[in-house]
């Protein structure tokens, strides 16, 4: 009795996480020709994928389409379609996956499967019915979770000639980027400072977190080891190391700052 409560426990928090994680969208990108098939459309299964998306609330585009500006600068704030097949010799077997930018799932519905003998009605029989997992989860953008932007340009061949006084960063709440779910780190290790932030991957650097968890710090890797252009909801700079210590700097009021982080990677 005890495992099927556990197991219901552990069905509730995962069903929770995709929840979560698919409120942070609002775009769902479409690919023209799953792998399983051997033509574009082939069947018309992606275009009944598209329009099965937007039925659920999405905003649907075809990957190879011209895309809103909002995702062509920034592929992180879309999910990504795909449908995969398990063969077998007397049915249609086909299971539907939303996955971040970095490949990451973040859904995965039901195996959804179809009798029929002719292939267009079997296959279209199986999405849907693996379509249902999904429209059994409650979808509701919420609108306020998007990727983190580089918005500043690299910076090659720069110097920097630190002459303010070192102070503590100050950590900032930041929404969370699509794709990179923020986890709490399990419990600092003894002996480590307070305001340890934790430099979590990104497809293009890195995020630092506190332990609320909170994004402090967005970094964008540049061609120079060791120093990444940075930026929070308030300062746009560059994050750089120095001997063994990390310093976040940048201008403020025509003064460059520099801010001690303490970061493990």
């Amino acid at each position: 009795m005890r495992s099927y409560v556990l197991l219901f426990l552990l069905f509730l928090s995962v069903s929770g996480y995709s929840q979560q994680s698919l409120n942070n969208y609002k775009y769902v990108l479409v690919p023209e020709k799953f792998s399983f098939l051997k033509e574009i459309n082939q069947y018309k299964m992606n275009m009944l994928t598209k329009a099965l998306l937007e039925e659920k609330g999405f905003t649907v585009y075809y990957d190879n389409a011209e895309l809103p500006l909002e995702i062509a600068n920034n592929k992180c704030s879309a999910l990504v379609t795909d449908v995969t097949q398990r063969k077998s010799m007397f049915s249609t077997n086909l299971t539907l996956v939303l996955k971040d930018c970095q490949g990451n799932v973040v859904f995965q519905g039901k195996e959804g499967k179809s009798r029929e003998k002719e292939f267009e009605a079997s296959y279209k029989l199986a999405l849907r019915d693996a379509f249902t997992s999904l429209n059994e989860t409650e979808y509701a953008y919420n609108g306020t979770a998007h990727a983190a932007r580089q918005t500043a340009s690299q910076a090659t061949g720069v110097t920097y000639d630190v002459t303010a006084a070192v102070q503590p960063a100050v950590a900032v709440s930041q929404p969370v980027a699509a794709g990179q779910p923020v986890t709490k780190p399990a419990v600092a290790e003894a002996g480590q400072a307070s305001g340890t932030l934790y430099a979590q991957p990104t497809a293009t650097g890195y995020q630092l977190i506190d332990t609320a968890p909170k994004i402090v710090l967005s970094l964008f890797k540049t061609s120079v080891a060791d120093c990444f252009i940075a930026n929070n909801s308030n300062n746009n700079g560059v994050v750089v190391k120095k001997g063994a210590e990390w310093f976040f700097e940048y201008y403020k009021e025509g003064k460059l700052i520099a801010e001690k982080l303490l970061i493990k990677f």
